[in-house]
């Protein structure tokens, strides 16, 4: 009888005392898919870490083939077991080749680089990707879809045995999560074995051979996908019967509050036009590369306009940075929280006051007061820590990106930005983010709202703009926001406005 690839013998991890993962009994079989879910503190990322030799068990034993094994990083390389994190580990200052072949570079003799073999893998891995990246592309020049490409291609570079793949689709479109499936089903024929974790039940139910849920560091269960439904497994994963996920629309006013008439950027947007009413949510949608981030960036002052004007309630304004756009209640929330939105090496407090400081300062900071607005947040968001003086890098993805969601309502907006605010976090987390959103509203904070999901760009937005190339293609309001007239506006296929 075949030994899975890999199984666990009461595996646990401790962090000063605190259990994180309990006494998990998991196989893993060769050359399925297997997903693992669960709310964000489930201990998802932990158990993969102990997989791929991060941490060390603190109880328990890992098998690999049959025999024990004693993971470090190396030994897990050296057994071809690869991982893409959740969030980037990728060189900012070297270019596509470099990232993707850095430790395990190709020779020539007398141990000279082997460039041009580089390039040349590097493009047919990105060919086989369908992604439009040049091999040579600095890091810190690509958008973020881009660098989940880079980090996906990183991984299939070598003969990896275990692929473990941590929320791999959350930045991509929906044709992008298509190639990314091909690819993995190549793979699984090919033997190799992925762990697949997502927060996006539908693509698990999709992609998936068996799914393994996890809540708060426990084993809740394993089953064949084909035996659950996404209800069964939002229920599983919280432990209660899920109900709806998304609040009833707002009727926003007729009052314009931001005004953006003709906004330009060289080879990014041209010629951008619209309004955003009082107490409304407008939702952005488009593919990959359409511009969406992009004109949120220029909107705020990160990227500079060649042409056009932004009005802010009424008056013309030069936003030329974030800062300016702060002082004229514009908040914005990043979809790259790492790379702009926080700072992991930094404690909760000092995130969530990061950019409204000056209202804790009276000649010097008022630490008691800016904890005090700290522990507001933590509670009102659920935010899972085991103090505010916790670092950030110790916290997960979802609860880090409701620290970056704190920080930004700290500055009291009345204009509140949203760049892919779901990311990462779980069904649970979703949810509170879309109820905060309805909140904001019903408070008369209007909310730009940018998302690759369409089922929450169709579930939260009364009006919808579609972009492509750069360009606003149409738009949609009322019944007619589908995903089918979506994706028609954003690949080209119609053009116009619709109602």
């Amino acid at each position: 009888m075949e030994h899975p690839l890999i199984r666990t013998e009461g595996l646990a991890k401790e962090f000063s005392g605190v259990r994180v993962l309990n006494d998990i009994n998991a196989e893993i079989r060769p050359g399925e898919i297997f997903g693992i879910i669960g709310e964000n503190g489930a201990g998802k990322s932990t158990f993969i870490k102990l997989l791929n030799g991060t941490y060390t068990p603190t109880e328990g034993k890992i098998f690999f083939e049959g025999e024990e094994a004693r993971l470090t990083v190396d030994i897990a390389k050296q057994k071809g077991i690869t991982t893409i994190p959740q969030e980037f580990n990728l060189i900012s200052d070297l270019n596509v080749y470099e990232n993707i072949f850095l430790g395990q570079e190709f020779r020539k003799r007398l141990s000279l680089l082997d460039r041009p073999r580089m390039k040349q893998r590097t493009t047919e891995l990105m060919e086989s990707l369908r992604a439009s990246v040049s091999p040579t592309a600095q890091i810190d020049s690509l958008s973020v879809a881009q660098k989940q490409m880079v980090e996906i291609a990183k991984a299939s570079a070598f003969n990896s045995r275990l692929l473990i793949m941590d929320e791999p689709t959350t930045v991509l479109t929906p044709i992008e999560i298509d190639i990314l499936f091909d690819l993995m089903r190549r793979l699984k024929a090919q033997g190799v074995t992925i762990i697949y974790i997502s927060h996006k039940l539908k693509e698990v139910q999709r992609i998936c051979n068996r799914v393994m849920v996890l809540r708060d560091g426990e084993f809740i269960s394993v089953d064949s996908t084909d035996s659950l439904s996404e209800q069964d497994m939002a229920n599983r994963m919280v432990g209660r019967e899920m109900t709806q996920v998304f609040p009833e629309k707002t009727i926003p006013s007729e009052e314009t509050v931001l005004s953006v008439d003709r906004l330009s950027v060289p080879g990014l947007l041209e010629d951008i036009s619209f309004e955003l009413h009082k107490g409304e949510i407008l939702g952005f949608a488009g593919l990959g590369g359409a511009g969406r981030t992009e004109l949120a960036e220029t909107i705020i002052g990160i990227r500079k306009k060649s042409q056009g004007e932004v009005t802010v309630f009424g008056k013309r304004r030069e936003i030329r940075s974030p800062s300016d756009a702060i002082r004229y209640r514009i908040a914005y929330l990043p979809e790259d929280r790492q790379g702009t939105g926080i700072l992991t090496q930094f404690d909760v407090t000092t995130n969530i006051t990061l950019s409204s400081l000056r209202k804790y300062t009276h000649g010097l900071i008022q630490r008691r007061l800016e904890e005090e607005k700290a522990r507001e947040y933590v509670d009102a968001f659920d935010i899972k820590t085991t103090s505010l003086k916790a670092k950030l890098e110790n916290l997960s993805g979802g609860n880090q990106q409701k620290v970056s969601l704190a920080k930004s309502l700290d500055t009291d907006p009345e204009i509140f930005i949203f760049d892919e605010p779901t990311r990462g976090i779980d069904i649970n987390a979703k949810m509170q983010v879309f109820l905060f959103i309805h909140k904001l509203v019903n408070d008369g904070i209007s909310c730009i709202f940018i998302s690759s999901e369409l089922e929450e760009i169709i579930g939260m937005c009364s009006r919808v703009l579609v972009m492509r190339e750069g360009t606003i293609a149409g738009e949609l309001e009322g019944g007619a926001i589908g995903d089918e007239s979506i994706m028609q506006l954003a690949t080209g296929v119609t053009q116009g406005a619709a109602k």
